[in-house]
């Protein structure tokens, strides 16, 4: 067995399901754009989507010919009511689009009821929710199908890297067509990702985190290394070269290392998301649904705080590595979301959020955390 086929029974063996319902990509977005194109979306269909997503889910999206359809996201849970999507539907809705947002998966089951109702497919956006749960069942597992990302931050990490799930076996044959031609990635495209690697691993820690991380961004925006969105990918809706690449040996060789100590480090950010919920909640501040907490492993914790810059500045400060996702409805732009089609006067929720939220890494021992929150609480909404 090759590598790569090994990795695919890894993650098929994690979430107790066939290895040939499993698929993997250079980046999450190309899973999610093979997808669409195996569900026959192109000119003229409709897919419904949250407002409060990545650019690169609309643009795979707008690579077909296809048109986003926005939803509002309820600012308590950050993920879109069953109700809001069904007022979005129509004749020419194809596909709904249900996200799971830093770990968070809110009614997963009522969308899905809702679509199949109306004869249309649907798709999870786990990017953030590899290994966790809802309702006792794995995030990814109870859609037509799911994509996943193991990019920098996420549950795991293959430096860039994605997967697909198809749980609708009829969608298979389609997808396995696409899949089989697939462009593979180049011995540079590995060598430079084996370099990133090692150094996210190894240099990318303690003082140096700030530093490496300012020029990781800087050189993967100017194209010189393989970064989270190429240039092209932010800057407007037309597809970039080698979009759709397989995954290469080397993500596959990170994914198997890092899928042995999965369990123990979503167990960690469990309790560390607990106990950062709690300390919350004895504050009076904005939190998750106290109904959903217990569920889930976030990725992150989420939380909204008045000045944005200012207390990721006291972060950087307390070496606390805050996230800033996503600082835009459509992150990370923050120039006209034209091009997308979203109007952003449209989903007021999302925009709100968007200004004030910052996550909490959860891999941190949570005494640290919790001293950092206690220092600027009062900055904290």
């Amino acid at each position: 067995m090759n590598i790569e086929s090994t990795y695919q029974s890894r993650i098929a063996e994690y979430l107790h399901m066939d290895a040939e319902e499993v698929s993997l990509y250079w980046k999450g977005r190309v899973a999610l754009y093979t997808m669409l194109k195996a569900m026959g979306v192109g000119p003229g269909d409709e897919v419904v989507l949250p407002a409060f997503t990545c650019v690169v889910v609309p643009n795979a999206i707008l690579y077909l010919g296809a048109i986003p359809v926005y939803v509002d996201i309820n600012p308590d849970t950050l993920c879109c009511d069953v109700t809001q999507i069904e007022q979005a539907l129509s004749t020419k809705t194809k596909v709904i689009l249900i996200q799971n947002m830093l770990g968070l998966s809110v009614q997963v089951s009522e969308i899905i009821t809702l679509a199949k109702a109306h004869g249309i497919y649907t798709i999870e956006d786990c990017t953030h929710g590899f290994g966790g749960k809802h309702q006792g069942v794995f995030n990814g597992l109870r859609s037509d199908a799911s994509f996943f990302s193991s990019q920098w931050n996420k549950p795991f990490s293959t430096g860039i890297g994605g997967m697909l799930v198809v749980n609708n076996r009829d969608l298979l044959e389609s997808v396995n067509l696409l899949y089989s031609n697939l462009i593979k990635p180049s011995a540079k495209d590995q060598v430079i990702l084996f370099i990133l690697i090692w150094a996210r691993t190894y240099l990318l820690k303690g003082f140096t985190y700030w530093t490496f991380l300012r020029m990781y961004r800087w050189l993967s925006k100017k194209g010189v290394v393989v970064g989270s969105s190429s240039a092209s990918e932010l800057e407007g809706i037309h597809m970039p070269k080698d979009y759709v690449k397989g995954m290469s040996k080397v993500q596959c060789r990170a994914g198997i290392k890092a899928l042995s100590t999965l369990d123990q480090v979503i167990s960690q950010r469990k309790t560390s998301g607990i106990s950062v919920h709690e300390w919350l909640t004895s504050q009076g501040k904005t939190t998750v649904p106290a109904e959903h907490v217990a569920q889930h492993a976030f990725l992150k914790y989420p939380m909204l705080v008045k000045d944005r810059e200012l207390f990721l500045q006291q972060a950087e400060k307390e070496k606390i590595p805050l996230g800033d996702w996503f600082i835009s409805p459509l992150h990370p732009v923050l120039d006209s979301l034209e091009p997308w089609g979203l109007e952003v006067s449209n989903v007021p929720n999302a925009v709100y959020i968007s200004k004030h939220i910052v996550n909490l890494p959860l891999g941190l021992p949570v005494y640290r955390l919790i001293n950092f929150l206690e220092l600027y609480k009062n900055e904290i909404i």
